[in-house]
């Protein structure tokens, strides 16, 4: 595949224009008329006022226009618009700047909206979460300057739930600069609020941007801090508290296995099993759901991760999927991934049509969370030295994926997640 900088200014251009945004509609979106939109992208003419408007248009830098760095993995013009203004609320609200039109809300509604922007990305619907967020976390932080001091420590709470969505969705779609700020905005909010549950939340999210970043040992650290910081009574311990609970050690079971450490991840995954049994059901809370099924799906993830394909493969024999199945009880995302992990045991065991079946059906299922996994393009990757049966279809859906720029390294099946 070409170089991002080998391609003429028109030709990065049209690339990034895609195909769902016509010369026309990029012309009215610009207020530049068609024919200059069309001199722009064959390289006849294109002065910096027009640079400009397509710049802003599309939601890429001028760099990245001008072959200086290439666009962010997996990211249309979609996404890049979002985390633009995402980019901006989050910086400008820690900076205490808001715009002149921001409105407060009540808690209610601050509560109602983080509800909804969770939905969003665990149903991995991570453009629109975004785009959701990005006014959620301007009116959190109008509502916190207009609240007398004495009064703001809930507020604080509505703040750091915002900056961690923002950061968790800035992690999903790469961009690394991003996710250290929102999520370091979200832990010093978090020490202001109410709930000593809010700030382990964040560390264990600071832990996800430690691994995507292929930080193993910042983020295994990290990991198994916060699990122990919040680590409850089972005797008189809240659903709430145990949901919290269950996906810290769960996680840090992950980091643990990405980390190549069996016996700390067996540890973990001990503790994430027998909290999931404590529960007997899936609970939401503060952002997460964890119950049996959540520790039973990501046992496979786990067992994978550490070269255990045989042991994956008998959990995934005792996981029933469909409608009435353990994996309904899962969000979108979390089914999304138990697929990837059921795909990457079959590779492991070269059940090769298996994992192509298995893979192939997820994409279809979820595209638009498939645009911004890598594991996708590693299973095919392993596959493909050894069958080339139906690849090109699975290939085709997956997708090209550019180079990441100054955002995070290119994953692998350690650091994907």
């Amino acid at each position: 595949m070409p170089s991002w900088s080998s391609y003429s200014t028109g030709e990065r251009i049209k690339i990034l224009r895609g195909k769902r945004i016509s010369q026309e509609q990029l012309a009215a979106m610009t207020g530049l008329a068609p024919a200059t939109i069309q001199a722009a992208e064959q390289d006849r003419r294109l002065t910096l006022q027009t640079l400009m408007k397509i710049s802003a248009a599309l939601g890429a830098d001028i760099s990245v226009i001008e072959g200086q760095q290439p666009p962010r993995r997996a990211m249309d013009a979609d996404d890049r618009m979002m985390i633009r203004a995402l980019s901006a609320a989050v910086h400008d609200t820690a900076a205490g700047i808001l715009p002149d039109a921001a409105e407060p809300a009540t808690l209610e509604d601050l509560r109602q909206a983080t509800e909804r922007c969770w939905a969003l990305y665990w149903d991995g619907l991570y453009t629109e979460a975004g785009a959701t967020v990005t006014p959620l976390l301007v009116a959190a932080a109008a509502t916190l300057r207009d609240r007398p001091v004495d009064q703001q420590s809930v507020t604080w709470g509505a703040v750091s739930d915002a900056y961690r969505i923002a950061a968790y969705v800035a992690n999903l779609v790469g961009v690394r600069d991003l996710a250290y700020a929102a999520i370091g905005h979200a832990r010093a909010a978090a020490e202001k609020g109410p709930d000593g549950l809010r700030s382990a939340l964040v560390d264990s999210g600071r832990a996800w941007v430690y691994l995507r970043d292929a930080r193993l040992e910042d983020a295994a650290r990290l990991a198994e801090k916060a699990a122990v910081d919040i680590e409850p009574r089972f005797s008189s311990a809240t659903p709430e508290e145990l949901a919290v609970y269950g996906s810290h050690v769960n996680f840090a079971a992950v980091v643990a296995s990405r980390a190549g450490n069996k016996e700390r991840a067996g540890d973990f995954l001990s503790q994430s099993t027998a909290t999931g049994a404590r529960m007997g059901a899936e609970h939401r809370a503060h952002g997460t759901l964890f119950g049996p099924v959540t520790a039973m799906t990501q046992a496979v993830d786990i067992n994978v991760a550490m070269g255990q394909s045989g042991k994956a493969l008998t959990l995934i024999g005792s996981i029933t999927e469909g409608e009435e199945g353990h994996t309904a009880q899962l969000s979108q995302a979390a089914r999304n991934r138990y697929s990837m992990a059921k795909a990457m045991a079959q590779a492991d065991a070269k059940m090769w049509d298996a994992s192509l079946t298995t893979l192939e059906d997820a994409l279809r299922a979820a595209p638009e969370w498939a645009r911004h996994q890598t594991l996708p393009g590693v299973i095919a990757e392993k596959v493909g030295r050894h069958s080339t049966a139906r690849l090109a279809r699975v290939s085709r859906l997956i997708g090209i994926r550019p180079p990441v720029d100054a955002g995070f390294a290119a994953a692998d099946r350690r650091t994907a997640l």
